[in-house]
């Protein structure tokens, strides 16, 4: 059987990574597209930051296209799919979007996480997995939008999640959204 497919878009910081948890917790597999690029930075013995991050996808998509992370972890989607329910953690490009709409049609649903810069800025400052500096993350914004077209699955998602508040409130919206899958 083929379970749903859903992926989670959004600027860095807006929480995509607890939005995955929510659905990890309700049995689906989560496959994270920033993994491809933690994988090369080891393989590659480089260390992990924004700079060498940033190089590695950048890299991979010229190389590849801009739909690389989607061809590179297709096989893996479609395993996943057979066994159960997926949760993709952080589809970039337009061309990822499509690359993976015209292979799983309606099976894939996609769902933006959608947060301020400002709260962005806050919450990556502290947080303890790679955090980033109010000027890293605007770089990264911008180098996200102009080089791999992160706006466009953001703004052709099928659903919104709007994460300004408490953890509490970003969970209700998860709540009420997951009748949808």
């Amino acid at each position: 059987m083929n379970h749903p497919i859903v992926a989670l878009v959004g600027m860095c910081g807006s929480g995509k990574s607890v939005v995955t948890e929510f659905f990890t917790a309700e049995g689906y597999t989560s496959i994270h597209f920033g993994g491809v690029t933690q994988a090369e930075l080891r393989r590659r013995g480089m260390a992990v930051c924004e700079a060498n991050e940033r190089s590695i996808r950048e890299e991979l998509r010229r190389e590849m296209g801009l739909g690389a992370y989607a061809i590179i972890l297709y096989p893996e989607i479609l395993e996943a799919s057979k066994k159960g329910p997926v949760v993709l953690d952080g589809l970039y490009s337009w061309s990822e979007l499509k690359y993976l709409r015209e292979r799983l049609g309606d099976r894939l649903t996609v769902v933006a996480v959608v947060t301020g810069a400002g709260t962005r800025r806050a919450r990556l400052a502290t947080r303890t997995v790679r955090p980033l500096t109010a000027a890293e993350m605007d770089s990264r914004d911008t180098s996200e939008i102009e080089n791999l077209e992160k706006g466009g699955p953001i703004a052709a998602a099928d659903y919104y999640l709007t994460n300004e508040g408490t953890l509490e409130e970003l969970r209700a919206q998860y709540d009420g959204l997951k009748a949808n899958f």
